[in-house]
């Protein structure tokens, strides 16, 4: 809930004590804890609230770390109250500051040939709940502090559109985490009418990115399976409807995979792609093998040929360092 859902679920539902709905909530993001006996209420009307409400945190059950220039990556397994486990992971970036991604979905539907999520089909869509307590949990338990919240964890955010949308009402709530809405991305694969349900939450600030790892169909119908019901024609027009301020800037992101999609004829259609969409900025991000990879990780020569190939065409990009791959946590990896 956001505070506001809160504070009016609690004068309809609590006998006392509904007044300090609002600091409470607060209380559970600024400490991680549920006190609501902490603000000199009666213990009944502290009984009450404990009977209504609780913050649910995910037990944590496994925890790995690699350690980088910029410091360690860390990815956390974590486990909901019905025995499902997603995967989030601890980005470090520069500036001191870390990126948390995290899972929208216990599996994933899309069947990426790339990815490891996608391995293992879809059990269920994530509540808005045990999203939000991936934050909560990386915060109170782990200790994590980031300052950005990326839904490129498993599962297809656009696929549980509903609780995504509930998820971030939370974490920008002005009495909880309060993140700002330019330091939260979420990443598609383009489902269709995905991007457009997206844009109808009028969430004009939100950041968007999309995994497009081709520059033709049929390279991409062969990697992503959701490119037989949305082609790139028809997902760049959904994606160029996007934009709904001045500076937005649709993030590109493609996963570079030795002899697969990473000819001088493929970056040319990826900048086709961009210039149907509008500004965009290209991820270039090496291509991690998984437990069944279906190619060798690129080597450093042929990620600088693409990316020159980019710039050709007058794309502007950033050249993702892969982190996390001894620990399964790179992109593509989670879910194993």
């Amino acid at each position: 809930m956001g505070s506001e859902a809160l504070i009016e679920e609690a004068r309809r539902s609590l006998p006392s004590g509904a007044g300090l709905a609002g600091r409470i909530y607060a209380r559970v993001f600024e400490k991680g804890s549920f006190e609501p006996e902490a603000f000199g209420m009666s213990a009944r009307s502290a009984q009450a609230w404990r009977k209504g409400f609780g913050i649910g945190l995910l037990e944590v059950r496994g925890l790995a770390e690699e350690e980088g220039e910029l410091g360690p990556t860390s990815k956390a397994i974590m486990e909901c109250g019905d025995g499902a486990r997603v995967e989030c992971v601890r980005i470090p970036m520069h500036g001191g500051k870390s990126t948390l991604c995290i899972s929208s979905q216990v599996g994933c539907r899309m069947a990426c040939a790339f990815c490891e999520t996608g391995r293992s089909g879809l059990s269920r869509n994530l509540l808005a709940a045990e999203i939000v307590a991936q934050v909560h949990t990386a915060r109170f338990a782990l200790g994590w502090d980031c300052g950005n919240i990326v839904f490129m964890g498993m599962g297809e955010p656009l696929d549980n559109l509903d609780q995504v949308s509930a998820a971030l009402r939370v974490l920008t709530d002005r009495r909880g985490f309060s993140y700002s809405w330019e330091r939260i991305t979420v990443c598609s694969s383009g489902p269709p009418g995905g991007i457009a349900g997206l844009r109808a939450l009028g969430l004009r600030r939100l950041n968007l990115s999309i995994s497009l790892n081709a520059g033709d169909d049929a390279t991409r119908d062969a990697l992503m399976p959701v490119n037989h019901s949305q082609g790139l024609s028809a997902l760049a027009s959904e994606a160029s409807d996007y934009s709904q301020r001045g500076n937005f800037v649709l993030a590109i992101n493609y996963c570079l995979i030795p002899g697969v999609n990473d000819g001088r004829n493929q970056a040319k259609g990826v900048a086709d792609f961009c210039a149907r969409v509008g500004r965009t900025m290209v991820n270039l991000i090496p291509y991690n093998p998984g437990s069944h990879p279906i190619a060798r990780a690129p080597s450093p020569e042929e990620l600088g040929s693409f990316a020159s190939w980019l710039r050709e065409e007058g794309l502007e990009l950033r050249h993702r360092a892969a982190k996390g791959s001894s620990i399964m946590a790179a992109c593509g990896q989670l879910g194993r």
